[in-house]
């Protein structure tokens, strides 16, 4: 590893000039055309959560379904997460391009489908068609970007991705709200037709792959994929619906998650048989990757801090509307982009483990901050926080990113690009389970110690209270805005240590160089 990480040091890190062009453009930079159609590919994952929550009020008025709409997202999520390994190998086998035309017009078939749904089982269904396209976009776009573009140019590629999904948190709530207000709900889906299409004819027009050899190419590994996807379902069937629809130490609970260890020792027992595994052992034996999928795992948990739980805590406890709350926590996605943008310059000087060690411990630092914000706090002082996480977060996840993909060869990129993303996917849902029932303890708590009467007796009345509050006492009214403002103080601080978490994982197990490999050694692997 030694000569390989003076390489990387010289190549990548330090000078990241780049050599040549951009493996898989043929030796050309790429056009205009094929970086805005890839643009637009990642906006319809984007935009795709952003745009339908704000309709859940008419889509449910129409469908009826209210108990079990949270699946139109946890169904969505359960097959982007488990689809993208499986996505990121086929990459590497059959090549980026016929991998991302199949996802884009699964997309837009699963869309016109929830467009014709005729009630909310049917509508959960084919929002899950949706997610299985929605799994091939965001790995193979965020591949493709890697593959384009030389290591010097590959931050501005990836900036530009970032800003689509920060215009993407910014303009998806809006657009919704319109349509939803002035249009049926169902143009949310529809709209995905003519993006789709314009994205997927650009795509076959301009995207060429060079042909390369087929010598690596075995037999699709079918039984890992489909014993991955099944694992993969169980276990966030089981986060998801954890102290949601039963209790975390219920039967239930307890049988999906040893359900779902089964399957992972199933797993892993197919695909050190496999000739070409789903999900290859090299993607956990290299320090260098096995380091990012930790690192970003913890990046997938502590971000549900910011995106679930601020929105909540700006309308709760600050007063704030719906649409007020949402620039509160979108105020990170506009300095996300640009941090993302400013870190070549950063980790072209102290390396990409370095500077995500940076990122991850102001972002660390900043999360502490929040829990430190006085009650009740005034809204330019959690928006403050939140522009200051962004610029902290795009400095730790861009660089990670980056190198990682550096670090190995066309053949390989896919598979260590899923891995990640897949890695970030689960840390989010794992999240969203644990600060769930953190926010939850906490509320039960403070209700079970409350000073005063006139206080909601179960936890699902909260939100009914909080949302007119005038119909509680004074005193009530604040005890219980302060519970909240409690309960997201906890989850920040969970959020913090989450980032020290990372923090901790690059500093111990990442390389303090990232083995880079230059331009003409991209064919062969990088073993870390």
């Amino acid at each position: 590893m030694g000569a390989e990480e003076s390489t990387g040091e010289r190549t990548g890190e330090a000078a990241a000039s780049g050599s040549g062009a951009a493996s898989g453009t043929g030796g050309r930079a790429p056009r205009t055309a094929l970086v805005t159609a890839l643009m637009l590919a990642m906006a319809l994952a984007a935009l795709d959560s952003s745009i339908v929550s704000t309709a859940v009020p008419q889509i449910v008025g129409d469908l009826g379904g209210f108990s079990v709409f949270s699946w139109l997202f946890a169904g969505y999520l359960l097959a982007v997460t488990v689809t993208l390994p499986v996505y990121g190998k086929l990459s590497d086998t059959f090549g980026r391009k016929p991998v991302l035309l199949f996802g884009i017009a699964l997309f837009i078939v699963g869309s016109l489908l929830c467009a014709l749904a005729w009630n909310m089982a049917a509508l959960i269904a084919f929002r899950l068609v949706q997610g299985l396209g929605g799994g091939a976009l965001q790995g193979t776009v965020q591949t493709l970007a890697a593959d384009l573009y030389p290591l010097k140019d590959r931050p501005r590629i990836q900036a530009r991705m970032s800003s689509v999904w920060a215009a993407s948190a910014m303009a998806g709530p809006a657009l919704g709200g319109l349509i939803a207000s002035y249009a049926d709900w169902r143009w949310i889906f529809l709209i995905n037709l003519p993006l789709g299409g314009l994205a997927l004819w650009m795509l076959a027009r301009h995207l060429v792959e060079p042909v390369r050899s087929p010598g690596r190419r075995g037999p699709v590994d079918w039984a890992g994929a489909l014993a991955v996807f099944a694992c993969g379902a169980l276990l966030l069937f089981a986060l998801v619906q954890g102290g949601v629809a039963w209790p975390w130490l219920s039967a239930p609970s307890l049988g999906l998650l040893g359900a779902s260890a089964v399957l992972a020792a199933l797993v892993v027992r197919i695909e050190r048989r496999a000739a070409e595994p789903i999900i290859p052992g090299w993607v956990w034996r290299r320090r260098t990757i096995a380091a990012v999928n930790l690192a970003l795992g913890a990046l997938g948990l502590l971000m549900v801090a910011p995106l679930v739980f601020v929105p909540t805590y700006a309308q709760s406890v600050l007063g704030l509307g719906p649409v007020s709350a949402g620039l509160v926590m979108s105020a990170m996605t506009l300095t996300w982009p640009a941090s993302a943008a400013f870190s070549q310059h950063v980790y072209r000087r102290i390396g990409f483990r370095n500077s995500a060690a940076v990122g991850i411990s102001l972002a660390a630092a900043i999360l502490f901050a929040f829990t430190l914000l006085p009650y009740p706090a005034r809204p330019w002082q959690p928006t403050l926080v939140m522009l200051l996480l962004g610029a902290a977060l795009g400095l730790f996840q861009l660089p990670l990113i980056v190198g990682v993909q550096s670090t190995v060869g066309w053949s390989e990129r896919g598979t260590t690009t899923a891995s990640v993303l897949f890695c970030r996917q689960v840390g989010q849902s794992l999240g969203a389970a644990l600060f769930g029932a953190v926010a939850n303890a906490t509320i039960a708590a403070r209700l079970a110690h409350a000073p005063m009467s006139g206080l909601p007796d179960h936890l699902d009345d909260v939100s009914k209270a909080l949302d007119r509050p005038q119909l509680l006492p004074t005193a009530a009214a604040d005890y219980l805005r302060a519970s909240v403002a409690a309960a997201v103080d906890h989850i920040f601080l969970g959020a913090t240590a989450a980032a020290v978490a990372a923090l901790l994982v690059l500093l111990l197990m990442a390389p303090r160089r990232f083995p880079i490999l230059e331009e003409h050694q991209e064919g062969r692997h990088a073993d870390t």
